[in-house]
């Protein structure tokens, strides 16, 4: 008999509750709220594990009389908060162990914002650095958050860095990138080189010279090919350091949507794979495949090969640039600068990304999709419609979109009745919102970035994300976000109050709905009986703390299996 995917989960869940030995936790919390973000938004005063699985949730008497031995450790809360440990769904943590741990970060979230000449300082900085033959790389220049107001940075101005040692900075969105001459002169790139297909760009000026800007990470890729890779063994470190730091914001669970998008995706896989064999990773993790880095659209990684702990599920696209950049493709022209007639640009033709798509769609994976821009939204929500019209094909298929950033209303309701899921970076609103309203959107599409309260209108799920290394992970950050919706730059303003959503539905956009969007909501997101015990114990109860207060609760325990994750 064949079952859905829903009722097989239920079943399998229904069973593990036969297999515990009552009167022999392993591990019993109480002594505070536990949050247990079950349908009814719950909370108890005990819970009890055995086996790395939760055994009871209830009163405290009762979970103690039925489930406490002279074995059990017990774990006294002292008015701490117990909940579902987080689930971060959109995360790239290769490219973050290399920005962040082996290369110059240069990202600024804090006030006062960098100007052009502090950058080049950073930079001249770092030289001492760089090893003879090596390249000065680094990530974080976001001209949006620099003053002069889009100050980008030229192959002269990094000239004035060094004109001996080759330059490559990344841009905070990761979709943009700036080199000096001698980058280009190595990495062979020069006026007449032609442009990457599908709107990646060597950017040039009026006089047809090169600037050294270049659009889209394919553009990237000459330059790339000349540099230095790190070690697998200084890889493999840096990737265990960011796991770790995720692991102290009180992630259990996270994916990464760029398998393959550095190194190759057979590299890739291999790291992870090593890692997970030995244990060595604090969090779960689910994977999606870089489409373009498949090479000839074939892989030997299956459709959800893996296990619990680790599992590939998913193939990403990007549909378009970056809304901060000016790259992300818009139905209508950015308004800065004033009176500007472009509107960004689709990275694929619809016949093209649709066939993309559907070979993947029917080997079994989950489709993921980067749409920034409100026309990329419609590209994508157009060839979701022609993928799920084949139900035999389309059952639970939780196709994703990502960020979401320029929409309208009628592209929620699809979305919503196609049962996509979109996920928001919704850092977006504090680091940018005042750069979307005042500038570069306008104020009436700045006020829809984000739409969770229209989501929550429709009864459509949405998630939480920090996209790292474009924002910091935080999932705490992001209900005070959500809830608030305040941005960043003084006086601080509410961009689109309508959007805003209450502290209950962004604690489920971080565990239960980001579970669901993952496929491990059978396992993980909630406190419930049959699931595992990934838990985070925070030093106060989001639910009772303003929400504006909510990014400062700090995080004093992560669990995965009822066992506490070492952070150093």
């Amino acid at each position: 008999m064949k079952f859905a995917p829903k009722l097989l989960s239920a079943i399998l869940m229904a069973q593990c509750t036969f297999t515990f030995a009552k009167g022999n936790a392993d591990t019993i919390f109480y002594g505070g709220p536990i949050v247990t973000v079950n349908s009814k938004n719950e909370e108890v005063q005990a819970l009890a594990v055995q086996n790395g699985k939760i055994v009871a949730v209830g009163a405290k008497d009762a979970v103690t009389k039925e489930w406490q031995s002279s074995s059990t450790k017990i774990v006294d809360l002292q008015g701490q908060t117990l909940m579902p440990g987080f689930v971060e769904p959109h995360v790239h943590i290769i490219v973050t162990s290399v920005f962040e741990g082996l290369d110059l970060n240069l990202s600024n979230f804090t006030l006062p914002y960098d100007t052009k000449q502090t950058l080049i300082q950073k930079m001249k900085a770092a030289l001492k650095d760089v090893p003879a033959g090596g390249w000065l790389f680094g990530f974080g220049v976001d001209p949006s958050r620099t003053s002069p107001f889009m100050a980008e940075l030229t192959a002269n101005d990094l000239d004035t860095v060094s004109k001996d040692v080759p330059i490559f900075m990344v841009n905070q969105s990761g979709h943009i990138g700036y080199v000096n001459h001698k980058a280009l002169e190595l990495a062979g790139v020069t006026n007449t080189t032609p442009n990457p297909p599908g709107g990646r760009v060597f950017v040039k000026d009026a006089k047809g010279n090169l600037t050294g800007k270049l659009i889209e990470p394919p553009s990237y890729l000459p330059f790339m090919a000349k540099m230095p890779a790190p070690t697998e063994a200084q890889l493999i470190g840096a990737i265990q350091g960011t796991m770790r730091k995720m692991a102290s914001t009180g992630v259990t669970t996270a994916s990464e949507m760029s398998v393959g998008g550095n190194f190759g995706v057979d590299k890739e896989v291999a790291i992870y794979k090593g890692i997970f064999a030995k244990n060595a990773s604090p969090i779960r993790l689910r994977g999606y495949l870089f489409s373009e880095s498949i090479p000839n659209g074939k892989t030997s990684v299956k459709p959800n090969e893996g296990d619990d702990h680790l599992r590939f599920i998913g193939i990403k696209y990007i549909g378009d640039g970056s809304t901060q950049g000016l790259t992300a493709a818009l139905s209508k022209p950015y308004a800065y600068p004033k009176n500007s007639k472009w509107s960004g640009s689709l990275d694929f033709k619809d016949d093209e990304i649709y066939a993309s798509m559907k070979s993947y769609f029917d080997q079994g994976w989950q489709i993921s999709t980067h749409a920034n821009g409100d026309k990329t939204i419609d590209q994508a929500l157009n060839s979701y419609s022609k993928l799920l019209a084949d139900n035999s094909k389309s059952q639970d298929r939780r196709l994703r979109l990502e960020h979401f950033t320029v929409n309208n209303e009628g592209q929620v309701k699809k979305t919503v009745e196609l049962g996509v899921i979109s996920s928001f970076t919704v850092g977006h609103v504090n680091y940018l919102g005042a750069a979307f309203n005042n500038e570069i959107l306008g104020a009436e599409r700045a006020k829809r970035i984000d739409p969770a309260g229209d989501f929550k209108r429709l009864g459509g799920k949405f998630t939480l994300h920090s996209d790292t290394p474009v924002s910091n992970v935080g999932p705490l950050n992001y209900i005070s976000e959500e809830v608030t919706r305040l941005w960043q730059l003084p006086p601080p303003k509410v961009l689109g109050p309508d959007q805003a959503v209450i502290v209950d539905d962004a604690i489920r956009a971080i565990t239960i709905d980001a579970a669901y969007q993952l496929f491990v909501d059978n396992i993980v997101g909630s406190l419930e009986v049959g699931k595992q015990a990934d838990l985070v114990v925070l030093e106060k109860n989001p639910r009772t703390t303003p929400p504006a207060d909510i990014r400062n609760i700090k995080v004093n325990g992560t669990w995965i299996d009822d066992k506490p994750v070492t952070l150093k």
